[in-house]
């Protein structure tokens, strides 16, 4: 299953953007689908995971202005980012994760880089 992210791009202080995570066949049985950034010089970040029990996890830096969300239909999850600040300038990458027969697996999208500007 390969992941392609979209919705990145250039928005200014307070502006929102809608990231998306599109998977080309099912996500799996047992899933979990997250996003992470990646600001220069940093480490790679959690940002927030969506199972397909719909179990939600975000980070205390992102709690209140991010949400994201899925389409099991579409293979998709959203990540609706509102009130975006300079520090959340990163590139921006979808993760999965799942579980078959005991074992775990992961696959990482190309990113999509977001810059918000002062």
């Amino acid at each position: 299953v390969q992941l392609q992210a979209s919705g990145g791009g250039l928005v200014q202080a307070g502006g929102s953007l809608r990231l998306s995570c599109a998977a080309s066949g099912s996500l799996g049985a047992i899933n979990a689908v997250g996003w992470y950034r990646q600001a220069p010089g940093k480490q790679r970040e959690l940002v927030a995971t969506i199972t397909n029990g719909l179990g939600i996890n975000y980070s205390d830096s992102v709690k209140g202005r991010f949400t994201i969300s899925r389409d099991n239909a579409e293979n998709t999850v959203y990540l609706q980012m509102n009130n975006l600040k300079p520090e959340d300038t990163a590139v921006y990458y979808c993760n999965h994760r799942w579980w078959s027969e005991g074992y775990e697996y992961q696959n990482w999208g190309r990113g999509t880089e977001v810059t918000v500007s002062s």
